[in-house]
């Protein structure tokens, strides 16, 4: 049982990552765009800081 469980949450954490990782990717798209450098180089490092 603990071990399903532990299962679940990990699960549950990469769920978490990747939906983390596909928001900024959509703000990186926007900030590219509109040319907002400062915001650019702050997605990116919050990128490199998730994985």
């Amino acid at each position: 049982m603990n071990n399903n469980r532990q299962q679940i949450v990990m699960k549950a954490a990469e769920a978490h990552r990747e939906t983390l990782r596909k928001n900024i990717q959509r703000r990186l798209d926007v900030a590219r765009v509109r040319g907002d450098e400062a915001l650019i180089r702050q997605l990116e490092a919050e990128a490199q800081y998730i994985g």
